[in-house]
């Protein structure tokens, strides 16, 4: 994402690499390949790669694209208005979500060691009067930053790279590490309907070309077990009576609602990562009573599938119209409404306590 931080990018190619040369050989890759779509960027500034002309650690001009901007500070804001002209690079990533049906991702930086998982930004309605800005699916981002940090070679140490900067299992949420907006891993999940998680892979952002080979080997397993994790949870199709799909159909599960309602794609799918419990799915179409179902999860990733869910609404034989969210900052409004709705509750509360002493 950043071109002066080249770790990620070199992992990917040889991940690539990992991936096809052991495609029939080795079990593991093979079933992985076999039942999930990967798609893999191995960088998103290559200007920024191009402009780091002397190695450096800490900091170079490469971080930033052609038109020098942050394309991690970039992308709309869940949170607030972020006041800054989308560039190419963005927009054409901001695409490329909108038209794939992209479940798990990660995206790489260096410059520390650790996992960083969503939100970077908050306010109150997310909890950051505490230091922490909470996602409704906090629980399965966690499981998924430990799955990187535990199967990473030294992250889950939580060492850092001095001593003014530890990170307990190797995590963190982000906005409690740093509040940051226009994000990338916010942006995937509250309009992408990704979970997103930020790796930041090295201490040092630009290394010698030697150490490569040793940053490869202390990720590999690391970045196959992640991707093994979009099998956590629970899929299906939501049909018609005629089996026709519904798209933009809202999916689900109780009592972890999005801001942007998750939604069924153009083929009726839907994909909801859960960790391991007992959940009610609630499948809505806009004019149509609502179907709940109530499923068990269990732990699939090893098993390279989630559980299966679907719905048919007998009664529906009309595709629904496409619906989206709009990108403005969804939190900040739903703060407002939140704060509105609290002097008319406290009218009704003194009027009740008049009634009271007038009985």
């Amino acid at each position: 994402m950043h071109g002066d931080e080249t770790v990620g990018r070199e992992v990917l190619l040889h991940l690539i690499d990992f991936l096809v040369t052991n495609y029939g050989r080795d079990p593991v890759v093979t079933r992985l390949l076999n039942s999930t779509r990967i798609h893999i960027m191995p960088t998103m500034n290559p200007d920024g790669f191009e402009a780091t002309e002397e190695p450096d650690c800490y900091y170079s001009h490469g971080r930033y694209n052609k038109n020098g901007e942050d394309l991690n500070r970039n992308f709309p804001d869940a949170f607030e208005n972020n006041n800054v002209t989308i560039q190419p690079e963005t927009r054409a990533v901001m695409n490329w979500i909108k038209n794939e049906t992209f479940v798990l991702s990660a995206n790489l930086h260096g410059g520390a060691l650790v996992a960083s998982y969503t939100f970077d930004n908050g306010n109150a309605v997310t909890g950051s009067s505490e230091g922490y800005s909470k996602s409704p699916d906090d629980d399965v981002f966690i499981h998924l930053a430990k799955t990187y940090s535990y199967n990473h070679a030294s992250m889950y140490k939580g060492t850092g790279c001095d001593n003014r900067q530890t990170f307990p299992e190797g995590i963190t949420n982000g906005y409690s590490w740093y509040q940051l907006e226009g994000g990338m891993q916010d942006y995937n999940y509250v309009w992408g309907q990704c979970f997103e998680i930020t790796l930041e892979l090295s201490c040092c952002k630009y290394p010698p070309a030697d150490q490569l080979e040793e940053f490869w080997r202390d990720n590999k397993v690391a970045l196959i077990e992640y991707i093994k994790q979009v099998h956590l949870g629970v899929k299906g199709q939501v049909t018609d009576k005629d089996g026709t799909p519904i798209p933009n159909a809202i999916v689900e599960a109780e009592g972890r609602s999005h801001i942007c309602p998750y939604r069924t794609n153009q083929y009726g799918e839907y994909f909801l990562l859960l960790l391991p419990g007992i959940y009610v799915i609630k499948a809505t179409v806009p004019g149509f009573k609502s179907m709940l179902k109530t499923v068990e999860v269990s732990s699939n990733s090893d098993n390279f599938s989630a559980l299966k869910c679907d719905f048919c609404f007998s009664e529906v034989s009309i595709k629904t119209r496409a619906s989206s969210c709009p990108k403005i900052p969804l939190y900040q409004e739903l703060e407002r409404a939140s704060a509105a709705g609290k002097p008319t509750l406290n009218i009704f509360v003194l009027m009740t306590v008049m009634l009271v002493i007038l009985k």
